[in-house]
């Protein structure tokens, strides 16, 4: 058993899962606004990166959690982003509206995965309604996606940034949620007499 497998029960390994994907997504909206906007290769890349980093990080986060096979919500959503990664690769050959649509689907699609997993884990862990949340947004981020691709405008990269800001948002909000609650629970253990 790995020490990540041994804080698994008391969330730390969630804690700093939740941090890690927060910090991603800042970092990556922080790139979108500054300097991705005047270089296509950039853009290509963090298109590129963003469904992977989410097929990587719920790999790991099912692996540290009793494996795939026990988390079907992430195993389907690694399956999904995996198969976004390569979508998105496809579509940047044709149109920013292609792939615009591309994470239309995957939003709507990860975002229901993301709801059941913090269904899932709130009996655990607690502390899961900004999970939840996130979800819901998710999926009608995606439906919103997928109608914008189908008009005119050529999307930019800045136009999937705010999605990503909320996503940050919401992990963050995981994160202190659940320091906090560990911080009352150990309070009130030392409060207790002996």
């Amino acid at each position: 058993m790995t020490s990540i497998d041994t804080n698994i029960g008391d969330g730390t390994w969630l804690k700093a899962y939740y941090f890690t994907r927060a910090a991603f997504s800042v970092a990556w909206v922080a790139l979108a606004f500054t300097l991705a906007e005047d270089m296509p290769g950039i853009v290509a890349a963090m298109l590129i990166l963003y469904p992977a980093w989410d097929a990587a990080a719920n790999f790991v986060d099912a692996r540290c959690n009793g494996g795939l096979g026990s988390n079907p919500t992430q195993a389907l959503n690694v399956l999904v982003s995996t198969v976004t990664t390569i979508a998105v690769v496809i579509t940047l050959g044709m149109s920013m509206n292609a792939v615009l649509a591309v994470f239309g689907v995957w939003a709507a699609l990860s975002g229901g995965f993301q709801f059941g997993t913090g269904i899932r884990r709130w009996k655990r862990h607690g502390a899961q309604w900004a999970m939840i949340l996130s979800g819901a947004q998710s999926m009608l981020a995606g439906v919103l996606f997928l109608g914008r691709s189908q008009t005119t405008v050529i999307p930019q990269v800045t136009d999937i940034a705010p999605y990503a800001a909320f996503g940050a948002f919401y992990f963050l909000v995981s994160a202190m949620w659940l320091t906090v609650s560990d911080w009352r629970r150990h309070a009130a253990s030392r409060a207790e007499p002996v």
